[in-house]
């Protein structure tokens, strides 16, 4: 059944952080049509812990701030991308506040908010709320979106392929422009024509292209892969961010151990009690993710072990259950009480740093696509993400292309006349079970070739999994009905190709690349880009 198209003024991709502010400074005056690929709050958002980063302490300035990201990127920063991020920071943490974000109070009267510190950063600059930021983020923004007209919220909805002037029926000349997307309904099982003026694309990042990752499930790469079939260039993919801290358990594979547990005097120890971090860097547990992970990675290879130990035990008593009750909560679920024992941890893949290129309104290489947050690179993090600066960036581009959409929305037509999905030619899948060995295989070999660690060898394999999987998918895609999985593993392995060639192009090691074949710095630093006529 080919169902009229669902249109709107503007299309949200993610319902996170970035998608609903977005939607929100839209809706003033457009309607607006925001997508989540599962329930509302199932993006990565929800899931963050520390908290958000800004100025707001009379000690504190803009330039430390700007310098501590400088210094975290490796040299890859776009440094009036930084200014701007970091000069808009407090005003994004006052329309949260406005939104009824609780954020923790401070504990002097000329102090509004308790203010903490995480790797990085040179003071503390760290808002938060308890350490379950995320959460009450995510609920401040949904409950403003659910209460505002102007903001229709469709839940279950994957993303196939971004609509752009191929998929007019007319023929004759079309301007070249994101005009839509087909969205696979999981509930109906159908593919719908969902068309706007302007897209934007808040779909996450791309983590659980590995084994292990503290994401949720849906952190696919899916906007990573949209824009780049669309024909936008995508960049610095071979920086993954893998937070040092996630629990080691054996039924619990993405906990987040936040990294405030180090900033407020956690410790990393080997099995026997050791202090390793001050051998591999001065600044030891507060130094940036990327020298921590390869500090616990080096040292779990050396000993052949399968976690070490983030030790919380000295400190002074009530002060771990009062500053990080979700965390203790949830641990003494699983039968480890860090007030009295070391908790478990490993490195696991956590944030995306590279993705699609835009500028500083979000605007992609596409006309009428915009892109925000997570899934982009807008050299806000360089080779490194700071912490604390994922959340910040999500709501100061959700303002800026907010912002462009509505000076632009008068000159641009409204899409028509444009092609349904086309099932004639597929059948249903009755060999489920490719799509999911496939997933694993992906998952296994990124995580053993393209993990912390990288050799130019593991690469190569790397690259020949790749293309003899994107070989099967795209055959497998070209048979048979689109499902979730079939989707988010076609994404998946878009992405992954982008990852392994980006990391080949990368010869020095910088940021989050470490590669024992250029263990030094090129000069002078260059970002990777990627041009969809290579592909």
């Amino acid at each position: 059944m080919n169902r009229d198209p669902i249109t709107a003024d503007v299309i949200v991709i993610g319902s996170g952080a970035a998608g609903l502010t977005t939607a929100l400074n839209l809706a003033a005056s457009l309607k607006v049509l925001v997508l989540s690929k599962g329930d509302l709050s199932a993006g990565s958002t929800a899931w963050a812990q520390g908290g958000i980063a800004a100025v707001l302490d009379e000690g504190d300035t803009f330039e430390a701030h700007i310098e501590d990201t400088m210094i975290a990127g490796a040299g890859l920063n776009d440094r009036q991308t930084v200014e701007y991020v970091v000069e808009h920071a407090p005003a994004a943490i006052e329309r949260l506040a406005q939104l009824g974000v609780p954020f923790n109070p401070g504990e002097t009267v000329s102090e509004r908010w308790h203010l903490t510190r995480e790797g990085g950063h040179s003071a503390r600059r760290i808002v938060h709320v308890d350490d379950a930021t995320g959460w009450a983020v995510q609920k401040a923004l949904e409950r403003a979106a659910l209460d505002n007209s102007n903001i229709r919220i469709m839940t279950g909805q994957v993303a196939v392929d971004l609509i752009t002037e191929r998929h007019a029926e007319e023929r004759g000349f079309v301007e070249r422009r994101a005009m839509g997307l087909y969205a696979l309904d999981r509930e109906s099982g159908e593919v719908n024509r969902l068309l706007a003026k302007a897209v934007v694309l808040a779909t996450g990042g791309a983590s659980r292209v590995y084994r292990f990752s503290t994401n949720p499930d849906g952190s696919t790469g899916d906007g990573i892969a949209m824009a780049w079939r669309a024909g936008c260039r995508v960049s610095n993919m071979e920086f993954n961010q893998f937070h040092p801290t996630c629990l080691y358990h054996p039924q619990v594979k993405n906990f987040l151990i936040t990294e405030a547990m180090r900033g407020e005097g956690g410790i990393l120890r080997l099995p026997d009690g050791t202090a390793f971090m001050e051998s591999h860097d001065p600044r030891a547990e507060m130094a940036p993710r990327d020298v921590v992970a390869r500090a616990i990675d080096a040292e779990m290879k050396r000993a052949g072990l399968a976690h070490v130990l983030l030790d919380m035990t000295h400190l002074k008593p009530g002060f771990v259950e009062e500053h990080f009750p979700t965390i203790v909560q949830r641990l003494r679920e699983l039968g480890i009480d860090p007030v009295t024992q070391p908790i478990p941890v490993v490195p696991a893949a956590h944030y995306s740093c590279g993705g699609v290129l835009v500028d500083r309104k979000g605007r992609t290489d596409l006309a009428g696509l915009y892109a925000v947050g997570e899934v982009t690179q807008s050299g806000l993090h360089g080779a490194n993400r700071m912490a604390s600066n994922s959340l910040l960036e999500c709501l100061v581009f959700g303002v800026s292309a907010a912002d462009d959409i509505l000076a632009r929305f008068e000159s641009v037509p409204m899409p028509a006349s444009i092609r349904p999905w086309d099932e004639s030619r597929v059948t249903s899948s009755d060999e489920e079970v490719v799509v999911s060995h496939n997933w694993d295989e992906l998952r296994r070999f990124m995580w053993d070739y393209v993990g912390i660690v990288r050799t130019d060898k593991r690469l190569e394999r790397a690259a020949h999994r790749v293309a003899l999987l994107r070989q099967e998918i795209a055959a497998y895609y070209s048979a048979f009905r689109v499902t979730p999985d079939l989707l988010e593993l076609r994404n998946l392995v878009e992405v992954a190709d982008l990852i392994v060639r980006s990391a080949q192009a990368r010869r020095e090691s910088r940021g989050l690349h470490f590669t024992t074949d250029y263990p030094g710095l090129s000069d002078p630093p260059r970002d990777t880009m990627l041009y969809p006529s290579q592909g």
